[in-house]
């Protein structure tokens, strides 16, 4: 009798594992298109911040250029898309994923949009785990900070420049937070370079970047 309980309820048991899975394998079969949709939304919607629809006309989630830890000054921990804007089929501007490693209290992960003369589209932190009230001030949806970058270049200013106020730069830092905006600054500055380093890459057609960022 003892047998033959535990037999039934090891098959019982096998049973529920066997349906559960099936569920749970179901469920995501059924949300998997979903998910990407909506991930692939929330993508585009980011890039259209920095280079709004008007000044382009190609889907630039469709038009990327593969970069990754091995490029020079990214600061990146796997591999991402860098993304290409069109307009009647000429390269107006790039969308470049970069990290800034030093925030207050973690990485930063931006996207800086490059206009094809040098000069920045605009800036957006994706991502971070700075402190409420202070750092996050990174974000757009806590302060128009990141705007200050529109328009940037390397020589506007020099690189001497491209720091925050406290450090002799033309940035404003945030009012108790100076370590959040001084990476963002660099990681910035950085992408600009890689952006030049990689002009005829990014700009052109030849479309692959080389590690050492040249």
């Amino acid at each position: 009798m003892l047998g033959q309980s535990i037999t039934r309820n090891s098959v019982l048991l096998a049973i529920f594992a066997v349906c559960t899975t099936l569920l749970i394998a179901g469920t995501f079969l059924s949300t998997r298109d979903k998910i990407a949709l909506e991930k692939r939304r929330a993508e585009e919607k980011a890039l259209l911040e920095v280079v709004p629809r008007e000044r382009h006309d190609n889907s630039m989630l469709d038009e990327t250029i593969p970069v990754g830890p091995e490029a020079a000054g990214l600061g990146l921990k796997e591999q991402k898309r860098i993304y290409v804007a069109r307009k009647r089929g000429e390269i107006v501007a790039v969308v470049i994923p970069a990290t800034a490693p030093d925030g207050y209290t973690g990485a930063i992960d931006l996207i800086v949009g490059v206009n094809t003369d040098g000069s920045i589209a605009g800036v957006r932190a994706l991502a971070h785990r700075e402190t409420p009230g202070l750092g996050d001030k990174v974000d757009i949806k806590k302060s128009d900070w990141v705007l200050g970058f529109d328009g940037r270049s390397l020589d506007n200013p020099d690189v001497s420049g491209w720091a925050v106020k406290k450090d002799r730069g033309v940035f404003d830092q945030f009012t108790g937070a100076t370590i959040t905006p001084r990476a963002v600054v660099a990681a910035t500055l950085r992408t600009l370079q890689f952006a030049e380093a990689n002009r005829e890459s990014l700009f052109g057609e030849r479309g692959q970047i080389t590690a050492g960022g040249k």
